[in-house]
């Protein structure tokens, strides 16, 4: 994604369209589409591109540098777990802003609260695909804790909280002291609202700062949304959930008096 919005910039500033450029490439248009945003173009392809654009030999290194930067397979690839391309999004992102309407979210859960949600699915999984998945959960979490942490903003449905025992509530509260983390839950009581309509993601990224992913979940798979309108909708949404959720504060003294009746 950082290499295809550093191309489709150089192609702005040489003054070429999208069209003339898949055209003078002989790529079709929809293909130069996609590598600008985030499809990896081949290494040669590359090459075409920065000489179309007027970049200069002496200045390809950056661009061939990210190029092999993005050629590299993710940590997360060992383990084998389909993300439907989300764990790279989180990854690259500085800012994570979630919704969640029936679960903790997995930034947040504990190892046990994750073997009981495995255990509670449909479709039976293997003992090593719960563990490669724990695995990967469990290594994502560290970037709440890391120097530069993931700003994280949590906005959690009651819903979510009757199967949370003790330690998951004590867990939330402890993460959410974190300057980086902000848990805000939405109780009951503010009635029925858009919130319901399901969980989403909202991510975005210091290098594309006119740019935030949407991302929901669904039983067949997932979504990831850019269109701006789609996007600038959710980011709506979020902020009204928000409004109408406990003040972090209020939320922490409320998963308090929860995690001291269980």
């Amino acid at each position: 994604m950082r290499l295809g919005e550093a191309l489709r910039k150089l192609r702005e500033r040489a003054g070429i369209s999208q069209r003339e450029a898949a055209y003078r490439l002989r790529y079709n248009y929809q293909k130069l589409s996609r590598i600008e945003n985030g499809q990896l173009p081949e290494y040669h392809g590359l090459r075409a591109m920065l000489d179309l654009y007027g970049v200069l030999v002496s200045e390809e290194a950056p661009f061939i540098d990210m190029w092999e930067r993005a050629s590299e397979k993710g940590w997360w690839h060992p383990y084998r777990v389909a993300d439907h391309g989300y764990l790279s999004l989180e990854h690259d992102a500085t800012r994570l802003s979630t919704f969640s309407l029936g679960y903790i979210p997995g930034l947040l859960q504990i190892e046990s609260y994750m073997r009981a949600l495995f255990a509670g699915w449909q479709v039976q999984r293997s003992r090593k695909w719960i563990e490669n998945q724990i695995a990967v959960r469990t290594r994502r979490q560290e970037r709440l804790v890391a120097d530069e942490g993931l700003e994280y903003h949590a906005i959690i449905a009651e819903a979510a909280f009757p199967l949370a025992d003790r330690e998951q509530l004590l867990h939330i509260n402890d993460m959410g002291t974190r300057p980086n983390v902000r848990v805000q839950v939405l109780p009951f009581a503010v009635g029925l609202n858009d919130g319901y309509t399901g969980s989403f993601h909202l991510l975005d990224f210091a290098y594309l700062a006119d740019m935030t992913v949407l991302y929901v979940e669904h039983p067949a798979g997932a979504s990831h949304v850019e269109d701006s309108e789609q996007v600038k909708a959710s980011k709506v949404l979020f902020k009204h959930l928000s409004k109408l959720a406990l003040a972090p504060n209020e939320s922490a003294d409320w998963i308090g008096r929860l995690a001291a009746e269980r």
